[in-house]
């Protein structure tokens, strides 16, 4: 079922639209310098209330992605699987290295890319990527070649399971090799089912090594904020797909729903 955003959360949206204005900007192509495709990602689950709280705090150690005046950027992601869910599996059963293969679209830019996530065994995020004229739900033989030379399973196998909307914030570090994500708005969709968890945000810190200063960090861990894991491609299967596994998965569930 599809969830209403509450009059609190859109005043949240309102107040966090005119927030990031305050920031610096930064451009697209200055971004892409600092790409950080190899890099240690630690994710966070938060309520927006808390963003709001953190955001005044850190405006003078980051600069916002600008593009065309534009600041809270819109995302559009399908995500492929095998017909069993292997990838998912791989996230349940804690499996590294593991996987994501999913196609990208950049909405404001009209840019879209095939991407390939390898979570190694270092615990480091490495992501492959191939741009695409627009998202595809089957594979070409292109996309399916691209995908065999990163991922270790029978990628002819693979097939379009979840589509994901969300928006989102990007701040580049002004001191550290260091991009944080704040996604907003999120939505799960697949055929006629689709969940909304408008009051719900997931913060991502990529940095290129472990254990750097980061002030977006130590303003939530003043908040008492702690790393977890959440992803959202997992999040969206067991919200829309029955008889899954979620064993593994109930903690994340329970931070959720409170």
């Amino acid at each position: 079922m599809l969830a209403k955003a509450t009059q609190t959360e859109n005043h949240y949206d309102s107040y966090l639209e005119q927030h990031i204005q305050q920031f610096d900007p930064i451009s697209l192509a200055e971004i892409q310098e600092a790409a950080l495709l190899d890099r240690i990602d630690t994710k966070y689950l938060m309520g927006i209330d808390q963003l709001a709280t953190i955001l005044p705090q850190v405006t003078e150690d980051y600069r916002a992605l600008t593009i065309n005046n534009i600041r809270l950027h819109a995302y559009e992601t399908l995500y492929f699987d095998t017909d069993n869910f292997s990838f998912y599996e791989q996230h349940h059963n804690g499996v590294s290295p593991r996987f994501k293969v999913r196609a990208r679209k950049y909405v404001d830019t009209d840019l879209t890319f095939f991407e390939v996530k390898h979570r190694t065994n270092q615990r480091r995020t490495i992501k492959s990527r191939l741009p695409i004229n627009d998202v595809v739900m089957d594979l070409s033989e292109q996309l399916t070649d691209f995908t065999s030379e990163h991922v270790h399973c029978e990628t002819d196998q693979l097939e379009s399971k979840l589509w994901n909307d969300y928006q989102r914030m990007t701040l580049v570090s002004k001191d550290q090799p260091e991009r944080v994500t704040i996604d907003l708005n999120l939505k799960y969709r697949w055929q006629d089912a689709q969940v909304a968890l408008p009051g719900i945000v997931i913060v991502e810190v990529k940095q290129a090594k472990r254990f750097q200063p980061s002030s977006f960090i130590t303003q939530m861990r003043d908040l008492g904020i702690r790393s977890t894991s959440y992803s959202k491609y997992v999040a969206g299967v067991y919200s829309l797909y029955q008889g899954v596994k979620t064993n593994n998965f109930k903690s994340q569930i329970r931070m959720v729903n409170k």
